[in-house]
């Protein structure tokens, strides 16, 4: 535990944090950064989800034409603020070469922090829970996975992932689809 604002014990809370890449070796990529976010201050690793193949979303609909994204899940427990969380997940995105240009665009890692044990949260810099995990199966299905009981936002995410229309193909361990 870490230390609050007024000295005493933070208590850990159980984080649930999208992953995805596009470009480049997405496997290896992710592999990394997940290794990354486990060794972090304030961050352990609880689980991880199998990974998906999915179609590149960009605000138009599907791409075809784009490279295909890998997808997954983890849940992490951190005693840190979920802004603090953000920052750490900023940080890892720029060390494995996420340059931030184009909204919805290709990216070799793309990390969100999707729900912190329910919190609501919203500035400029983050909303909590995650303002599309709701509508997405890439995000859904990962996280079923690792708790078929799992709730967002007063909804289970079982009823949520069944009403997604998104597509998602199970990857085996080099991202090939399975």
């Amino acid at each position: 535990m870490t230390p609050d604002a007024a000295g005493g014990a933070r208590a850990e809370r159980l984080a649930v944090i999208a992953y995805g890449s596009n470009l480049g070796d997405r496997a290896a990529l992710l592999d990394a950064a997940v290794a990354d976010l486990g060794a972090a201050a304030g961050v352990r690793l609880v689980d991880e989800s199998p990974r998906y193949e999915t179609p590149a979303q960009k605000l138009t609909g599907v791409d075809e034409g784009a490279p295909r994204y890998l997808n997954g899940v983890v849940r992490v427990a951190t005693t840190l603020d979920p802004l603090d969380l953000l920052d750490v997940l900023q940080a890892i995105e720029a060390a494995h070469g996420r340059v931030r240009v184009e909204r919805w665009g290709d990216r070799t890692l793309d990390l969100d922090l999707i729900d912190v044990e329910g919190l609501d949260h919203e500035d400029a810099r983050l909303t909590l829970p995650h303002p599309r995990a709701a509508e997405r199966a890439f995000v859904l299905q990962p996280w079923l996975d690792l708790d078929p009981a799992a709730v967002l936002d007063g909804r289970s995410v079982a009823e949520l992932r069944a009403a997604a229309a998104d597509v998602v193909v199970r990857a085996d361990a080099t991202g090939s689809p399975s």
